[in-house]
Parts: C-alpha cells; structure tokens; sequence
C-alpha cells in the first residue's frame, strides 16, 4: 500500500497540479487522526506519524519512538483515500476559481442551464456555472433554456460550494468588450475608445479615437456597410449606438457628443465643468432626446454638465439676470424653458398643465426632461419622471394616473 499510495500521490500532483509536499502533509493529519483511534495515548505523550517520500514507508512515533503494532495497510487505505478525494475537490474548485478570476472584465460564452428567480443560471462550457442576475441583464433581454449567451464576469467569489461568477451584460464594459472583439483596430491598438455612456437596452454613446491619421475611428468602428455595429447591435438586441469622434478640445467633443442633434454655441464654465449649450428652436428635442436622454448619455460622456437652452431662453436668462433652472437628471443638466416662454406658448403644452400640481416650474421641468404631452406622463415609468427635479415616487404615480384620466375623457 506504501508504494501504491506514494504513486497516487505523484500522479494527483501530475493531475491536478497540487504539490506532492501538501498531500503527504493531509496524508499524515488523517494517519495521525486515525491512529489515535486505534492505540491509548496519554495526555502529556506526543503523537506523530511520518511518510516517506521517497519510499512511502508509513511510521508512527510515540514521544519519538516508533510504534511497531500498528497496521498501516487498512488504516492507509481508508484514511489515504479520504483525504486525496477532499484534496482534489479543493484544488479543482482553486482551480476553477484561478481561471475564471482572471477572466473579470472580459466576454465568456456560456448556454442558459436553467432559471431561478429571474437570474440566469449560465453553463461555462462545462467548467463551472456562471450567474447572471436579472438585474445585470441589459434592457428587456430574454433568452430560452440552452440559447447560447455572452456575457461579462463582473465578479468571482470564492465560497465553500466553489467559485460563484458574477455575469453581466448591463455593464458598460460589456458594450467596450464586444467592439474589441468585433474591432481589430481597437483590439491592436490602433482605434481607442476613450469613453462611454450607456442606458442599457435603449441606447449607448462610445467616443473613439485613432492614433494612426490614416485610420478612420469611426469607420473602423462602423465596419464595411455597417457590419461591425451590425453585429454588436443585434448581440445587444436591437441597442441604439452613437458612435462619435473624441476630442481633446471640449467644445468640439461636447458637439459630438450631443449628435444628432447640432449645436449653435458653447460657453464654459471650466471652473464648475459646466458648459452651456445654444441650440436652434428646431433641435431643442433632439439635443435633449426622449426624457432627457441624449442630454444625459451626452453629458456622462464627456464628464461635464451640459445645461442645453435654445437662444431665445439663453436671451430670456440674460434679460431676467440669471440662468433658468436645470432640471434634475443622475448624469446631466437640462435646461428648463423660463416661465416667460412658457407663458409665450401655452397652447403647445400638450395638456400638461390640466394635470394637478403641474405649475410653471414643474411644466417647464418636464418638458425639457422630454415629457412633452399627456401620452408621454401616462405611459412614463415612475422611475423616469423622478429624474425630474421635485417629482418624488408618490407624484409620479399621481401624475400618471391624472393622465391616463384626461386621456379617458
């Protein structure tokens, strides 16, 4: 049994790549547990048993004099076979967990094993299991059992039952990933993406850069007929995606940053990284985008605070001595219309105003966060319209309601 268990042990070390040294350490903890089982050992004697490592001869030793009546064999067998069984459990879940923790902030593929409570419960072509949490997925993903999909390791833990994965593919990174598959140039080096901004499921702004003049950021990220954003946009199930050229100057990244919309006139407040944004009458929607969002996506892009205004509220401000109020939003500033537009204008309020609660302010609130009509209040989620400065849960849910009444009527 001596030999055959040293050669079990070279070959697990061979196997598995656990060190010979740390399995003869486990093989002696269980022999040494084992044989006080089996012979009396007195409080104050000390109690060893040594493994040869290079014969696999087993010896025990009482206060350092060997203890010849013990049966090895048996007592070898049941202990050795224990101990190697946990020790390979162990390595392979270390090993597993080494893999894959170097995998974080990359793409794996994997296929839906199963559901539970809305997580996504992935199969790692075998090696482990990955969890994708319902809160990682991007947008209103679906996907069957055994669909294949792709997605970011955002986190390993090391626990009892083996590494847990975190997946994600809500994540910005996730997006930044994909273009490096589907891009040589920013995969070699050549096209850098300098930043993005992401509402998963809806719409994603990416500012690239090319260190090589005769290389065209964007067309590179664009791809022969559109093939490469093709691809990534079917990958993230129909996602909108801005791709817009980075600058180091801040007034033309911020102009390319607001597309599609064009931009008349930029003044910096460097100090406070704000920038004021003039825009025609006619771009006004488009520059702020539905609820706010090309505004907001804009804004994280470039890192500033973009306060987006046509001219004649930019006018407006100045006659009244200060700037109109920005409405509130988790990445930008959007410029509210001053109550003197409002009152210009009140036939083209789209009915907010019938709604309870809705002054002047509130109006001109929503209205550059994008709600523009009774139709946009009704069939808002409440977690968009408490973007809006003063909006709290309660007057969302009031706001809704009143607005799918006038609807009724």
């Amino acid at each position: 049994m001596s030999k055959e268990l040293l050669d079990i042990i070279e070959q697990i070390e061979r196997e598995k790549g656990i060190k010979k040294e740390i399995l003869i350490q486990a093989v002696e903890s269980a022999l040494l547990s084992a044989v006080r089982r089996v012979i009396d050992v007195k409080p104050n004697e000390e109690l060893t048993v040594k493994l040869d490592p290079e014969n696999g001869q087993i010896k025990a030793f009482r206060n350092n004099e060997e203890i010849t009546s013990v049966d090895f064999g048996r007592i070898a067998a049941s202990a050795a076979r224990q101990v190697i069984i946990q020790k390979i459990r162990e390595a392979e879940k270390d090993v597993v967990f080494g893999e894959f923790q170097g995998k974080v902030g990359e793409i794996i593929s994997g296929t839906v094993y199963r559901f539970d409570k809305g997580n996504i419960i992935v199969d790692l072509l075998g090696k482990a299991e990955g969890l994708l949490p319902k809160s990682e997925l991007g947008g209103k993903e679906e996907f069957k059992q055994g669909q294949r999909v792709r997605a970011l390791v955002l986190e390993v833990k090391k626990e009892s039952k083996g590494a847990q994965i975190i997946l994600s593919r809500k994540h910005q990174n996730f997006v930044k990933k994909l273009f490096e598959l589907e891009v040589p140039e920013i995969y070699e080096g050549i096209v850098e993406i300098k930043s993005i901004s992401r509402q998963p499921g809806e719409r994603t702004k990416i500012a690239v850069w090319s260190k090589d003049e005769k290389v065209d950021s964007i067309g590179a990220c664009v791809g022969m007929r559109g093939g490469r954003v093709k691809n990534i946009v079917n990958e993230l199930a129909g996602e909108k995606i801005d791709i817009v050229r980075y600058f180091d100057d801040i007034r033309e990244y911020t102009k390319e940053a607001l597309k599609p919309a064009e931009v008349s006139e930029i003044k910096l407040d460097k100090a406070n990284k704000r920038a004021e944004v003039i825009v025609n009458d006619d771009q006004l929607s488009l520059a702020i985008g539905k609820h706010g969002q090309n505004v907001r996506l804009a804004s994280k892009l470039v890192g500033w605070e973009l306060d987006v205004r046509t001219k004649l509220t930019a006018a407006a401000a100045i006659l009244d001595g200060k700037k109109a109020e920005p409405a509130a939003a988790p990445e930008a500033a959007v410029a509210a219309a001053p109550a003197a537009e409002q009152q210009e204008q009140p036939q083209n309020d789209g009915g907010l105003s019938q709604l309870p609660g809705v002054g002047e302010k509130t109006l001109a609130l929503l209205q550059a966060g994008g709600f523009v009509s009774l139709n946009d209040i009704a069939q808002a989620e409440e977690s968009k319209l408490t973007e809006i400065k003063g909006i709290g849960e309660k007057k969302a849910q009031t706001l809704i309601k009143e607005a799918k009444k006038l609807l009724a009527k």
